[in-house]
């Protein structure tokens, strides 16, 4: 998820014009069908990043020694301009063979362009996890490169100046508020580091924090599609992100502080004791390491808000590739995929950026306690609550948290609007 430099708008517009141009797939000759097809190409936003490399190189060395005479082409996109690129491509019906996509509404609003890929991954079934992140209609459209979810991370170091015990995070929201407020006293730090920039604070929140707020059953209905946007739970979440920002509890502005990757740096520098991070390879563990030793970082499970809540870790199906219907050769391309979530390829990615990889097959216990903590919660994790929703549902949610902090809105509005959101679909 990690942004990559703005492009110029004279090369997007170049792409669409072109059908996107030089990244699309190499065509079979015209005149030869029986030729095999020689080039794939994979759109994504990881490939260019130095902590991805070796994956995938790996990646590529996998599915090389099955297919020698193939040549694999990577197009790394700007994060902030990928879906419209793409949007653009699935309109033209044509673009890459390989994609990558988050799991969720982004995903699943656009599985008409995409492969079903059940017959060409049945056999990874059981070692990857976070295939329902990539799923809809009982068909899965990607398979998990990493698992995303919300763990609450905090700084041992800063309980320790307040006088808390690190090793005893709070069980419930009014201890944390008090333990928050030892903290401010003794620090100067605020509770919670909150980058709501784009509107992806409330995403994490309403995850991070919503199995301590809504029953077992609530959450269970809300994953099955069965919102009940008039339960007082429901509103509770909603309540307590506008309270974080009418009592100061997140840092100062953070309408105006980016989620990706400036929010990440308020809490390794010390200056929140708690963040609502992520566990894939971007504002993890991993990243916090530059500047907490891995003894100093802590993972805690939601604090308890309504009697009878079993606060436990979200996550999901972090990101997966997926395969364009419009592929020439669609087992060439699912084979691709495969190689893409090979254990080899997976465990470079986990060992080179941090990353929490889909193969289960992988030993992470030995890289610190933040990731051992999370490792014996992915047993009994459950899905993120707003993987759940629309992607547009999201885009509205995103802006109606900002209003919530501004005080331009009210919770009762925001809460309406989300319901007629979601019925919508």
């Amino acid at each position: 998820m990690k942004q990559r430099a703005l492009w110029s708008a004279l090369i997007a517009a170049a792409l669409a014009v072109a059908g996107c141009g030089s990244a699309t797939r190499t065509d079979t000759p015209s005149g030869d069908p029986q030729q095999k097809q020689r080039k794939l190409v994979v759109w994504d936003w990881k490939s260019g990043e130095p902590a991805a490399a070796t994956y995938i190189e790996q990646a590529k060395a996998d599915f090389a020694k099955r297919h020698p005479e193939v040549t694999v082409e990577f197009v790394a996109q700007p994060f902030d301009q990928y879906y419209t690129l793409l949007g653009t491509a699935i309109q033209a019906g044509k673009g890459p063979d390989v994609m990558l996509f988050n799991g969720g509404g982004q995903i699943r609003d656009r599985a008409g362009a995409l492969l079903p890929l059940d017959e060409y991954v049945a056999g990874d079934k059981s070692r990857l996890a976070g295939w329902e992140a990539f799923s809809k209609d009982g068909k899965v459209y990607a398979a998990p490169v990493t698992l995303q979810g919300h763990p609450i991370y905090y700084n041992k170091a800063l309980y320790e100046k307040a006088g808390l015990d690190p090793a005893a995070p709070p069980k419930t929201w009014d201890e944390l508020v008090t333990g928050c407020a030892a903290i401010k006293k003794a620090t100067g730090a605020a509770c919670f580091a909150l980058g709501n920039k784009e509107g992806f604070g409330i995403q994490f929140f309403l995850s991070g924090l919503g199995s301590g707020i809504l029953t077992p059953r609530e959450y269970d209905d809300w994953i099955a599609g069965k919102r009940d946007w008039d339960s007082p739970n429901v509103r509770r979440v909603f309540e307590l992100w506008k309270q974080t920002g009418d009592k100061g509890l997140n840092n100062d502005g953070a309408n105006s502080t980016a989620m990706f990757s400036d929010v990440f740096t308020v809490f390794e520098t010390g200056k929140a004791a708690h963040i609502i991070g992520l566990m894939s390879d971007v504002g993890h563990w991993n990243d916090f390491a530059e500047f907490l030793p891995p003894d100093k970082i802590g993972v805690m499970t939601a604090p308890v808000v309504t009697e009878g809540a079993t606060p436990s870790l979200p996550y999901d199906g972090g990101i997966g590739y997926a395969v364009a219907k419009w592929t020439k050769d669609p087992a060439l391309a699912a084979d691709l995929v495969r190689s893409l979530t090979s254990t080899g390829a997976l465990t470079a990615f986990y060992q080179k950026a941090g990353a929490i990889a889909s193969d289960t097959t992988i030993d992470v216990t030995q890289a610190g306690p933040a990731v051992a903590a999370i490792a014996s919660e992915i047993k009994t994790g459950r899905p993120a609550l707003h993987v759940a929703l629309s992607s547009k549902t999201l885009d509205l949610m995103g802006r109606l948290s900002q209003q919530l902090l501004s005080g331009s809105t009210t919770v009762d509005k925001a809460v309406e609007q989300l319901a007629a959101s979601d019925r919508k679909g």
